[in-house]
């Protein structure tokens, strides 16, 4: 049983996200060792699995521990955490790159518009400067693919970046500015800038340059630093092939292949509803060669019309580059 991009990135509606859903769920069930082994101890008979709630999700830190794969096809890229000194890194294999460079260009297409309207820049010095970043991936393509000769990276030359946002603000050009948290932090200390029109896009991560804000805080301070009405978050991982977007106040939506649920921190297979506070769980059906059903570290909620905030992590989590700051 193949399933294809097609099906899974022409999802219109509800019911065809459960259809497919389950259908990935029946393949990665069988063919997905982990996560195979993962339901039968939990005592679960996958062929009972009949709705969307009833699927168990595997938790994040087997990609730490295991290789979580449901095909045997060779591994194109492997997409590694920023984990710090000494902590076990996860390893996402994946054995069609296609599926993650169209899951991103087609989400920012539906969020944002075309990616040739777009000049990017990327203050991303932390994810620069190690391999196997699912961000730098996605980074590096956007620029590619915008085609504009502005469109680049700046580690530390933030006087460049200060002369080439005046440049773009000149020309009513649109922009994206994706930066780590704490390297914007960096820039509008030294500079301000009014640019109404810019969008700034945070990754999270202070990686220990800072002490961590709480969101309100630090998107206030970034909404003055660069004269812009909010600030845009993006809600992405290693372990993901998909991302959900914030156009502000911290809300995020995602596309129509990704799906966000609510566990209740007692007692983990159980979903609790909305509005209430618990732990992430992603459906992913891009991670269609991995496993589509994530428990994540992250804590949260779903609002009535379907957009989720993260507020935070659960306390033994390790502290990584996916982290949207303490709420």
């Amino acid at each position: 049983m193949n399933i294809t991009a097609e099906e899974i990135f022409s999802i219109n509606d509800q019911d065809e996200f459960n259809t497919l859903a389950l259908k990935i769920f029946n393949l990665q069930a069988q063919n997905c060792n982990v996560y195979r082994e993962y339901i039968f101890h939990l005592g679960i008979d996958a062929e009972e699995i009949t709705k969307v709630e009833q699927i168990p999700f595997l938790p994040i830190s087997f990609f730490k521990s295991h290789q979580v794969l449901s095909n045997t096809n060779p591994i194109e890229v492997t997409f590694s955490s920023s984990g710090t000194t000494g902590m076990v890194q996860s390893s996402h294999h994946v054995t069609d790159v296609r599926l993650y460079e169209q899951s991103y260009l087609q989400a920012f297409t539906t969020f944002y518009g075309p990616v040739t309207e777009y000049c990017f820049l990327a203050l991303l010095p932390s994810y620069q400067q190690r391999s196997g970043s699912s961000l730098i991936y996605m980074v590096n393509d956007l620029i590619e693919k915008s085609n504009h000769p502005q469109s680049g990276y700046f580690l530390y030359n933030h006087d460049d970046l200060l002369q080439t946002l005046l440049k773009l603000k000149s020309q009513n050009q649109k922009t994206v500015l994706i930066g780590v948290t704490y390297a914007l932090l960096d820039f509008i200390a030294q500079y301000d800038i009014d640019f109404p029109g810019l969008i700034v896009m945070e990754t999270g991560g202070m990686k220990g340059k800072r002490k961590e804000m709480v969101r309100e805080e630090l998107h206030q301070q970034l909404t003055n630093g660069f004269g812009v009405n909010a600030i845009h978050s993006e809600y992405g991982m290693t372990e993901l092939l998909s991302q959900a977007y914030s156009l502000g106040e911290g809300v995020f939506n995602c596309p129509s292949w990704m799906k966000i649920l609510i566990r209740d921190t007692n007692d983990p297979l159980s979903l609790i509803n909305l509005g209430r506070t618990g732990g992430i769980n992603v459906i992913d059906l891009a991670n269609v060669n991995s496993c589509s059903f994530i428990a994540a570290q992250d804590l949260g909620r779903i609002n009535p019309d379907q957009s989720f905030e993260v507020l935070g992590r659960f306390d033994n989590a390790d502290i990584r580059g996916c982290n949207l700051l303490v709420q």
